[in-house]
């Protein structure tokens, strides 16, 4: 889909969420007695503020101080249960930095707080060769 060239307003179909947000959507209203399935109570809820994302992640029943790791990378995050040996990959939507980051547990839910990267917003000339 990328090298296609989409009438303006349809960029929106290129963008993943999107498109699982919409099929889930679908699939929902097709088989609603199968919507409980298909959402999963663990997906990790993610917002965006202007300068920040915020990830709540639930965890495992159970876990304790020394068992859950927070990795944090420009593009994802990384929860590890040391317990049962689990990894969940957590894509984000922004890069962040990944130095800058705040976190939390409460109630059995983790809170991530990361600082967006902010884009370049002047212009770098660069040469041709012909």
């Amino acid at each position: 889909m990328e090298g296609q060239h989409l009438p303006k307003g349809f960029e929106v179909i290129r963008e993943p969420d999107w498109v699982e947000k919409f099929v889930r959507n679908l699939m929902t209203k097709a088989l609603p007695e199968a919507s409980d399935r298909i959402s999963d109570a663990r997906a990790p809820g993610i917002a965006e503020t202007k300068s920040f994302i915020t990830v709540q992640y639930r965890l495992p029943a159970g876990s304790g101080r020394g068992d859950i790791q927070l990795y944090v990378r420009e593009d994802r995050l990384r929860v590890v249960d040391r317990a049962s040996g689990n990894r969940e990959l957590i894509p984000l939507p922004m890069l962040v930095k990944p130095r800058i980051c705040q976190a939390a547990v409460k109630n059995g839910i983790l809170y991530v707080k990361l600082r967006k990267r902010p884009s370049m917003s002047k212009y770098v000339e660069h040469s041709i060769r012909w």
